[in-house]
């Protein structure tokens, strides 16, 4: 009877704060409400469709004055940039990266396009990223500072990058982070996929360390379709990126001329498009999700068992996905939970199989892992489209 008084406390609570849908109510669906339809017809009216055209420079332009960085390149997806970023930190063969076991697989995946080794490390529960003090501690005991770079002992190879995820949108503690970095001469590659509108400290996400990535998934807070992009404060280095990933092709009129190993990683115009249109709508949406994350909160303040996550006390979250927290004693309702709110047309989902459960990343190194065990456990997202912040706003897609 409590199991069941708990799972229909939570999805009246959700119920309450959602607005009336006759379809399933997604986790995070774009909105089209803008200048979208007018530059995308511009796109195909000129032909400008595929990656030269006015919309990526554009683009680039807003993303580093919105974000504060220096040089914004943008890319086919967040992976891809992961995976150049991670090429430009020297990540080769049997290198290890130290990522968290809690976040989604492109992180590890792109370690190991670069012939790397993910080393995946712990959370900790107020920020869900990389805990600092803990790492600081494991690499007291494993790490080995040489000449040439820092080593593991354990394995005798390289530890080249530390890879904090701002997760679900939520900053990590990124100062010790970069301060622990330092002092090991490990590069520091934030993936900042989730965090478009994210502040730490006052400062923008992705801000810290050789480079940064964004994601602007159909599911991101700001969309292109598929896109990502790289932010760095090192010009030099943003104009490589972006050499490298046009397959480094040498400019000229008519010749086809090569002098590196390049990436076809450019993200199309016609989708640049679709992006500077969102990136006007930006201000709207972070001002509705922390409306509706707000709702959620208070729905959840009097419900016992279960928790509404909060943004750290010195930070400013997008709150991309809102997440629930199950209390230890209430995780064996994880599942009931799902299902009931599936039933009602509520879509919820539980958080990524950690990392090291994976049947390709089983035999990574890793450290203790409890906290992220526990946090796989009973994390719990629920919708969060800003179009949700308002009851009278009926839950529709916009076609165009």
């Amino acid at each position: 009877m409590r199991e069941k008084l708990l799972i229909e406390r939570i999805i009246g609570a959700i119920r309450d704060v959602l607005p009336e849908s006759d379809r399933p109510v997604g986790l995070h669906e774009p909105y089209f409400g803008g200048n979208e339809w007018n530059y995308v017809r511009e796109c195909i009216d000129t032909g400008w469709v595929s990656y030269l055209g006015k919309f990526v420079d554009q683009f680039e332009n807003v993303l580093a004055e919105f974000t504060g960085v220096k040089k914004a390149v943008a890319l086919v997806n967040g992976t891809a940039a992961l995976h150049i970023g991670l090429k430009m930190a020297s990540v080769g063969y049997k290198d290890e990266v130290m990522v968290p076991a809690l976040t989604f697989v492109a992180t590890a995946n792109a370690v190991t396009y670069c012939g790397g080794t993910p080393h995946f490390v712990d959370s900790e529960e107020k920020t869900l990223g990389i805990n600092p003090a803990k790492l600081a501690s494991y690499l007291g005991e494993i790490a080995e500072i040489r000449d040439d770079g820092c080593f593991n002992k354990k394995t005798g190879h390289y530890i080249r990058v530390v890879v904090p995820m701002h997760t679900f949108g939520h900053p990590v503690d990124i100062d010790p982070l970069a301060d622990l970095c330092r002092a090991y001469g490990i590069e520091m590659i934030e993936d900042a996929a989730e965090s478009l509108g994210s502040y730490y400290k006052g400062r923008h996400t992705g801000n810290w360390g050789k480079c940064s990535v964004l994601s602007f998934n159909g599911n991101k807070i700001v969309t292109t379709g598929g896109g990502g992009a790289v932010l760095t404060n090192d010009e030099a280095l943003g104009e490589k990126i972006k050499y490298l990933t046009a397959t480094a092709k040498i400019p000229h009129r008519w010749e086809y001329r090569h002098d590196s190993v390049g990436y076809n990683y450019r993200l199309p115009n016609i989708n640049a498009a679709l992006g500077c249109a969102q990136m006007e709508e930006l201000p709207s949406f972070l001002e509705k999700k922390r409306i509706l994350a707000s709702k959620y909160e208070a729905a959840m303040s009097d419900i016992e068992g279960v928790s509404f996550f909060k943004e750290p006390d010195f930070a400013r979250s997008n709150y991309w996905l809102n997440l629930l927290l199950l209390d230890n004693t209430c995780v064996d309702q994880r599942d009931k939970l799902l299902e009931a709110a599936h039933t009602h047309n509520i879509i919820m989902r539980p958080v990524w199989t950690l990392m090291h459960k994976l049947p390709m990343y089983k035999d990574c190194p890793k450290m203790d892992l409890s906290t992220a065990e526990s946090l796989e456990r009973r994390i719990l997202n629920i919708p969060s489209s800003p179009v949700l912040a308002f009851k009278e706003v009926r839950v529709e897609k916009r076609v165009l």
